[in-house]
C-alpha cells in the first residue's frame, strides 16, 4: 500500500509541476496574433464566461467521475452488473475520441503553426513521433508496475510457503498425503488469490496512469480557455467543455471503481481530477495579459503535451479499457451484451466526435 501512496504522491507534484509550465511560454512572441477585440465590455463579458466555466465544469466533472463510484450505494453501478460494461465501453469511446479528435489535431496545428521555424518543426511529423514514444512509454510502465507488484508480492509469500513445505518433508507418508491434499486445496485458493490480486494491481495502475493522461490536457485546456480574451470564443467552449469532462470523469471513475483504492484514496484522484481544469482556467485568467498562445514556446509546449497526453489516453482506451473488457470471457459468451457493449462504444465515442465542432 505505500507503494500505491507514493505512485499517487509522484503523480500529484508530477502534474503540479504542469501545472506551473505555462509560466515558462510566456516570453516574446515570434508571430504576429489575429486581431481580437480588446474593449473593456469584451473583457469583462468574457471573464464572466471564464467564472461561468470554471463553475461548470467543476460541477460535470466532480459529477462524472462520482456516478461509477456509486456502485456501493446504486445497483445498477455496480461492477458485477451487464450495465457496468455497457458504461465503461461508452466512457472508452468517449477517451479513444479524445485523444483521435480532440487532442492529437490540436498537437498537429501546434507543431505545425506558420509561428514556428521551418526547421526543423515542418520537416518532421513531431505530434505523431511524441504520440507514439508515449504510448510506448505507458505499456512499459503499465509494464513494469504490474510485474513489480507481482514480484513484491510473491516474494513476501514464498518464506510462508517453504516453511511447510519442509515441515512437510519430516512428516509421516499418511500425514504427507493428507497435507498434500490440503496443499493442493490450499494452492488453488493462492492462485485464485493471487489472480484477484493481479487484476485489482492492474485496475490501479491503469486508474493512475489514465488520470494522469486526462489531467495533462485539461491542464492545457483550462489554460487556453483561461487566457483567452474573446467571449465568442469562450462562450461555445463552456458548454462543449461541460459535458467534454463529464464523459471523461465516467471513465476515469469505472477504473477508480474496479481498483477499489481506499476511501482516503478515492477522494484525492476525485478531487484532483474535478480541480484541474478550474485551476487551469484560473491560471490562464492570472498570465492572460502576458501569455500569448501564438507565442512560439507556447505552441511547442503545449504541443507536445497535447502528443504526450493523445498517446497516453489512445493506448489506456484501447488496450487496458477496451481489450480488457472485449476479450473478458463474461462478454465472449453473451452475444447481446457484446452488441450492447459495441452500440455503446460507437455512441461514446460518436457523442464526444460531435463535440469537436465546438471544442
Amino acid at each position: 500500500m505505500d507503494d500505491h501512496k507514493n505512485t499517487m504522491i509522484s503523480n500529484v507534484f508530477l502534474c503540479l509541476f504542469f501545472l506551473c509550465l505555462p509560466l515558462l511560454v510566456s516570453a516574446e512572441c515570434s508571430c504576429e496574433t489575429e486581431l481580437q477585440e480588446n474593449n473593456s465590455n469584451n473583457k469583462i463579458k468574457a471573464l464572466r464566461y471564464k467564472l461561468a466555466a470554471i463553475s461548470s465544469i467543476l460541477l460535470s466533472s466532480a459529477l462524472g467521475v462520482s456516478v461509477p463510484l456509486l456502485g456501493k450505494k446504486i445497483q445498477i453501478f455496480r461492477p458485477e452488473n451487464n450495465i457496468f460494461f455497457l458504461i465503461k465501453a461508452f466512457a472508452a469511446g468517449v477517451i479513444l475520441s479524445t485523444g483521435f479528435v480532440h487532442i492529437l489535431p490540436d498537437a498537429y496545428e501546434s507543431l505545425t503553426s506558420p509561428c514556428l521555424r521551418e526547421k526543423p518543426w515542418h520537416d518532421f511529423p513531431f505530434t505523431g513521433l511524441v504520440a507514439m514514444v508515449s504510448a510506448m512509454v505507458t505499456m512499459m510502465i503499465d509494464s513494469f508496475a504490474t510485474s513489480f507488484y507481482k514480484i513484491s508480492h510473491f516474494s513476501k509469500a514464498l518464506p510462508v510457503n517453504g516453511d511447510e513445505e519442509m515441515r512437510g518433508e519430516h512428516e509421516g507418508h499418511v500425514h504427507v498425503h493428507t497435507h498434500a491434499t490440503h496443499g493442493h486445496a490450499h494452492g488453488s485458493a493462492i492462485a485464485s488469490h493471487d489472480s484477484g490480486l493481479s487484476d485489482l494491481v492492474k485496475y490501479r495502475i491503469v486508474s493512475q496512469v489514465l488520470e494522469l493522461g486526462i489531467v495533462i490536457h485539461s491542464v492545457v485546456i483550462g489554460i487556453s480557455l483561461g487566457a483567452s480574451q474573446s467571449a465568442k470564443t469562450i462562450k461555445p467552449l463552456v458548454a462543449a467543455l461541460t459535458f467534454h469532462q463529464f464523459f471523461e470523469g465516467m471513465g476515469l471513475g469505472g477504473c477508480i471503481s474496479q481498483a477499489k483504492f481506499k476511501s482516503r484514496a478515492i477522494a484525492v484522484m476525485v478531487l484532483f481530477f474535478s480541480l484541474t481544469t478550474p485551476m487551469g482556467i484560473g491560471l490562464g485568467i492570472g498570465i492572460s495579459r502576458i501569455y500569448n498562445d501564438n507565442n512560439s514556446r507556447a505552441l511547442i509546449v503545449e504541443g507536445i503535451f497535447n502528443s504526450a497526453s493523445a498517446g497516453i489516453l489512445i493506448y489506456m482506451a484501447l488496450v487496458d479499457l477496451l481489450a480488457a473488457d472485449f476479450m473478458n470471457p463474461r462478454m465472449q459468451s453473451n452475444l447481446r451484451l457484446q452488441l450492447g457493449s459495441y452500440l455503446s462504444l460507437l455512441l461514446g465515442a460518436g457523442c464526444m466526435s460531435l463535440l469537436a465542432k465546438w471544442a
